[in-house]
């Protein structure tokens, strides 16, 4: 009782965070580097809260920056800058369709073009080249809503030219320095990946590797001249390990590896197309492994800016500035200017500087085992103060081929201050950490992949962590089928369940995906299942929460996107109307101007702060009251509130 009156008086004395701060508009992020080295970029909130692109001369100190988007509504996330500096290129949906056009800023008229004026036509991988800074390639599903052809867009007319076609099967293509398209990577029916390459535009393509779905291979660009290609491969290792790989003879460097980890990142030099530097994951941690020594006194000068991680995220042609991004657990993002000629950083911004100096709680990474051995590496945060058991939140990560990773997020730090321990566990299928663990998740969901979480909470009961009492699960996407999964599946495992834009029924999912992803119907039928082979169909079904509504009987919270094009909104419908069926409680809130997960930050906020009411509800922990409007201002979302009638 005593440690427990200290560990409640430790959290008493931490100051609530106001979610403003921590979910709220960042004051700057994003900073680019125009390549003339002249100008610098960053997105910042404009008057009415939206997040703009702004520019302001480096050199003129006394000159105010300018928002040179003007976008109403939402924010602008996606920008580079044009290879000329004179340009200021985005990308931008509408309402969270996913559907992205490109934008052109004309920096000396202020002029804003849509590239792309296509109805229902998405733009992927915009790239430019030194060598034609009048141009801009993207992908399009202009000709076919299913598949992207390669389009070279001049940047002076806007007019838009085919420049490679798909055979139907490309999911992304590869430019060269000479900006010409030598690469391209297809998804085979199988399941598997083949990498493809041409010698010259007018030779024709031919495999440079075939691997099935059980290996991983990507390529990332090639040299400056075009006789070698930088690749990740899994082929004869478990991890993915970076190799130059010769294309006329086949044969391979070796650049990196780590027997633990696959590439996280890797430092491409943007002008000299050389492979720089590889990120792995160290003991839970992201750090580099050096390829080229011309840098080396750069890293480590850059250790000295600060705790955390430093990352090369913008440079100027000449390459004589490089702005750097620190990013740490317990500090917001940081970002500097590094002068390589100096060797000196010099702040440029903190992207949530009011959090300086608050009690923001250390990320630390953890090991256990899964119940039948395998290795599931995690993080786990605690509030301020607290050594002893209390409420757990379990944070299921989206994708699933994806993973959790050490960094700074606003969403833990605000769990944590509310008093609640939270955990995140890398379960079986996640990416990182080799091809075996990976694979070991195929046709897995609501099963092994769901045994991994449950064991996650154990462990977290067994170390004296967690309350078995008060544990609920949170999670977007795959992380919201997840919690939906805990709650029809092992409902007496947890106390709630927060779901945002999580799949429910596995066969409506498959069938409503975006057109533009069926060139990845092999991967999801290994992966996920195959409705159309028997077996295959008795999986998704029972693997599917909707067919187990009845057995629900903790409190549920969905958040959803109405313009969601992954997850359609069709899916929490279901849910929904199943658990009014059974006469189970569910709170279901509709953001009629969102899509795959909320963008805009006065609805992500909002449904934060539905989530804290809800915890505090069924946990006990802290929460900042919901303003008087019922709403955070300027959030769209719509409440449906069903009231408890039968919960167990």
């Amino acid at each position: 009782m005593i440690a427990l009156l200290v560990v409640a008086a430790a959290l008493a004395q931490t100051p609530l965070i106001p979610r403003e701060l921590l979910l709220g508009n960042p004051e700057r992020a994003s900073p680019k580097l125009s390549p003339d080295g002249k100008q610098l970029g960053w997105l910042a909130p404009d008057a009415k809260g939206v997040l703009q692109v702004w520019v302001k001369p480096l050199a003129a100190a006394d000159k105010e920056a300018v928002a040179v988007t003007k976008d109403d509504k939402r924010p602008v996330r996606i920008y580079q800058w044009s290879e000329d500096s004179n340009v200021l290129l985005y990308l931008q949906d509408f309402g969270g369709d996913e559907n992205f056009h490109l934008f052109a800023v004309e920096l000396s008229s202020m002029n804003v073009r849509d590239l792309t004026p296509f109805q229902g036509v998405r733009a992927i991988d915009l790239e430019t080249r030194g060598k034609c800074p009048d141009f801009a390639f993207v992908g399009l599903n202009l000709r076919d809503r299913k598949q992207f052809d390669l389009h070279r867009i001049s940047l002076k007319t806007g007019a838009v030219e085919l420049d490679t076609q798909n055979p139907g099967d490309v999911a992304r293509w590869l430019i060269d320095a000479n900006c010409q398209v030598r690469g391209a990577e297809a998804l085979l029916p199988d399941g598997g990946v083949e990498l493809r390459v041409r010698d010259t535009v007018k030779a024709p393509w031919r495999s440079l590797i075939k691997v099935g779905l059980e290996e991983s291979v990507s390529l990332l660009g090639f040299s400056l001249d075009g006789k070698s290609a930088f690749i990740t491969t899994s082929v004869s290792t478990d991890t993915d390990r970076l190799v130059e790989k010769n294309l006329k003879t086949g044969s391979e460097r070796l650049l990196a590896q780590n027997p633990r980890s696959d590439v996280r990142d890797v430092l491409l030099h943007p002008t000299r197309f050389t492979a720089q530097a590889v990120q792995f994951d160290i003991a839970g941690k992201p750090e580099w492994t050096l390829i080229e020594t011309s840098i080396a006194k750069d890293f480590e000068g850059l250790k000295a800016l600060g705790a955390g991680v430093p990352s090369v995220v913008s440079r100027d042609r000449a390459d004589g500035v490089w702005v750097v991004l620190l990013t740490s657990d317990a500090a917001p993002r940081k970002f500097y200017l590094w002068d390589r000629a100096a060797k000196k950083g010099t702040l440029l911004f903190s992207v949530q500087p009011k959090l300086d100096g608050m009690a923001l709680q250390p990320l630390s990474p953890v090991a256990l085992k899964s119940r039948d051995g395998l290795d599931l590496n995690g993080y786990l945060m605690r509030p301020a103060g607290e050594k002893k058991k209390g409420p757990l939140v379990l944070v299921v990560h989206g994708g699933p081929w994806a993973r959790d990773e050490w960094n700074f997020d606003p969403r833990l730090q605000l769990l944590a201050n509310r008093g609640y321990a939270v955990l995140k566990v890398n379960y079986r299928g996640s990416t990182g950490y080799g091809k075996k663990f990976l694979n070991a998740g195929n046709k897995q969901w609501g099963l092994k992949m769901h045994d991994d979480l449950l064991d996650a909470v154990e462990w977290a009961v067994a170390e004296g962590i967690a309350d078995p009492k008060k544990v609920c699960i949170y999670g977007g996407s795959y992380g919201g089928y997840a919690a939906l999964a805990a709650a029809a599946f092992t409902p007496d495992v947890f106390k709630c369940a927060v779901d945002i834009v999580g799949p429910v029924n596995l066969l409506t999912l498959l069938a409503t995906v975006p057109p533009y992803w069926a060139s990845m119907k092999g991967k999801f039928d290994m992966r996920i299942g195959n409705p159309a082979d028997p077996k295959d169909l008795e999986l998704l079904k029972k693997a599917s929460p909707l067919n187990a509504a009845d057995k629900i009987r903790i409190p549920v919270l969905i958040g959803q996107g109405a313009n969601d094009p992954r997850v359609k909104q069709a899916e929490s419908e279901q849910i929904v109307a199943a658990m009014e069926k059974n006469g189970l409680g569910v709170n279901y809130v509709v953001y009629p101007d969102e899509g795959h997960g909320f963008a805009r930050p006065e609805n992500n906020t909002d449904f934060m702060a539905r989530t804290e009411a809800f915890l505090a509800e069924n946990l006990g922990g802290r929460a900042e009251p919901m303003p008087k409007e019922g709403k955070v201002p300027g959030s769209t979302g719509v409440v449906k509130w069903v009231k408890p009638r039968a919960n167990k």
